[in-house]
């Protein structure tokens, strides 16, 4: 049953100590996200889980609301619990131990009611709080996620991905773009070469061939050659691609020479960025 405060004695004593630390992440009304738990995409999952260091399966032990006044930056139409779980698997990340604590900002029903979550499997998505052994502080206000068996083999292949010595860097935006014509007409090349943190290597390649349906690949090493393939659907590297390139070809990064050139360029761009497909996300930051 949820509960609202003042709660029991032994739950209020542990509700005191890790209040503010757990409250970190939830205060800035930037921060806080709307979300219906049916709408997430793979993009939503791979936004909760890049920037945390754990996540792992739980049951709902014990709940408790939160007063308006320890909810600060609150969307409309949440609540925010205090949450007691039992930890049932560790996905990724430091050992937890068997009890776990955290808060979360979950939607309200019709009628302004939390839901009902003891005893469910729930996916938690964050970081350890040091010095606080059991404390979680989410990697967003909503990234506590009603389990399914489904959604956890999700994380498990981001992780998967994350975690491998290869993943593809993290895209800024396009460093520079140059087409060179070929020596037959409708034959040519675009090379976009991106900018990524840490300044690792990412380039597109774009090859038209006459007779030939156009064709483009993505290569996350020093050699971008004409094997370079599109990466698959709802891979890291699909993400850090359709997510945060810019849909058309800056300006000021065409270095192609002579106008032909320039528009080829651009073109092969938007050829590339229309493959891609659109990032779809099913959770809307607030202003």
């Amino acid at each position: 049953m949820n509960r609202r405060l003042p709660l029991p004695i032994a739950l209020l004593a542990a509700l005191a100590a890790p209040l503010p630390a757990l409250a970190q992440n939830l205060a800035n009304p930037s921060q806080t996200v709307a979300s219906a738990p049916d709408a997430l995409r793979y993009a939503d999952l791979v936004d909760l889980v890049l920037p945390a260091d754990l996540v792992a399966r739980a049951q709902v032990r014990k709940v408790a609301r939160l007063k308006p006044e320890q909810s600060p930056g609150l969307a409309a139409g949440k609540v925010r619990l205090y949450i007691e779980a039992r930890t049932s698997a560790l996905l990724a990340g430091p050992d937890l131990g068997e009890s776990i604590r955290f808060l979360a900002d979950v939607p309200l029903d019709a009628r302004g009611r939390p839901p009902k979550l003891a005893k469910t499997d729930v996916l938690v998505i964050g970081h350890t709080v040091a010095g606080r052994p059991g404390e979680l502080l989410l990697s967003a206000p909503d990234a506590m996620l009603a389990w399914s068996a489904t959604r956890e083999q999700a994380l498990r292949a981001i992780l998967t991905e994350k975690l491998s010595p290869d993943a593809p860097p993290a895209v800024k935006g396009v460093r520079e773009a140059l087409h060179v014509p070929g020596n037959l007409a409708g034959e040519g090349e675009t090379q976009v070469f991106l900018a990524t943190e840490g300044a690792r290597p990412a380039a597109l390649s774009i090859i038209s061939r006459p007779g030939q349906p156009r064709t483009w690949g993505v290569s996350f090493s020093e050699i971008v050659d004409q094997s370079a393939k599109p990466p698959a659907p709802e891979t890291l590297a699909w993400y850090r691609l359709a997510c945060f390139l810019p849909q058309t070809l800056p300006a000021r990064a065409n270095i192609s020479d002579g106008d032909t050139s320039r528009a080829a360029a651009a073109d092969d761009y938007a050829f590339a960025r229309a493959a891609l497909g659109t990032c779809e996300r099913g959770r809307t930051l607030q202003p």
